[in-house]
């Protein structure tokens, strides 16, 4: 069964959906549940128990807090279930994709300088200087060049403050709260903002969707620690829940 799209907690009244936990719970060996579609207490603590008995898709242990988001029930009923968004809700947000797509493996020179060839022209697209974190400064540079290309005004904020960028975004604004509660609105193309505390942040792009597990296009970050490479990357497995402020959409 497909994720419906929302969490599924105490008193939910999707029947369906419910009725379907409450049967794999008793499969997983998590019951004995009654099959009746009302996400009672007894259904919540089976499903506590399965969380505790069971890792994510990605070994992760999940957390045991009763409540089936898409990362509980990818883990229930297997990723075969987990419906894939992949489609930008519009041309612009699909040229900025395809921009960012093309700086994937750019780095920094040397790593952790926050400075180099590659990434000095993120930089200078919001007139920060070079060695200042710059992963909203990318963000930023694809827009524009995205923009250029279609000949509009980039609706994106000029800066490579990433708390100051959510809070002047002109866009449509998705919190961290209300992505949770329906991840389907999580979609290709969307900037999302993460507060790492004392004024500073980080930014990247939604690539793809997958009730909740997402996969985006960062700059500033580091996926191979082998290697200690820091630049622009594609990151698999981002859980919605890591993105504590929120999202924007551009048009």
């Amino acid at each position: 069964m497909d994720y419906p799209g929302h969490t599924i907690q105490l008193q939910a009244f999707d029947i369906t959906s419910v009725k379907a936990i409450q049967q794999q719970l008793n499969i997983k060996g998590c019951g004995p549940l009654k099959i009746n579609g009302d996400y009672d207490l007894d259904t919540s603590h089976a499903v506590m128990l399965f969380q505790t008995r069971f890792n994510d898709v990605n070994g992760t242990p999940l957390d045991a807090d009763g409540v089936v988001g898409p990362i509980t029930w990818a883990a229930l009923f297997g990723t075969k279930n987990i419906q894939s968004i992949t489609k930008a809700p519009n041309i612009l947000l699909s040229t900025v994709l395809d921009v960012a797509r093309s700086q994937i493996g750019v780095v920094e020179f040397p790593s952790g300088s926050n400075e180099g060839p590659g990434v000095s022209k993120y930089q200078d697209a919001v007139n920060i200087a070079h060695g200042q974190r710059w992963s909203l400064a990318f963000v930023y540079w694809c827009f524009s060049q995205a923009c250029t290309k279609l000949e509009v005004n980039n609706p994106v904020f000029k800066t490579g403050d990433v708390i100051q960028g959510w809070l002047k975004a002109k866009g449509k604004l998705l919190t961290n709260h209300d992505a949770k509660v329906n991840t389907s609105l999580v979609l290709p193309g969307q900037v999302f903002f993460i507060s790492t505390g004392g004024g500073h942040g980080h930014a990247g792009l939604v690539e793809r969707n997958e009730s909740g597990l997402l996969t985006t296009i960062e700059g500033n970050i580091c996926v191979d620690s082998s290697d200690g490479a820091i630049g622009v990357f594609r990151r698999k497995g981002r859980y919605i829940d890591t993105i504590n402020t929120g999202f924007i959409q551009f048009e």
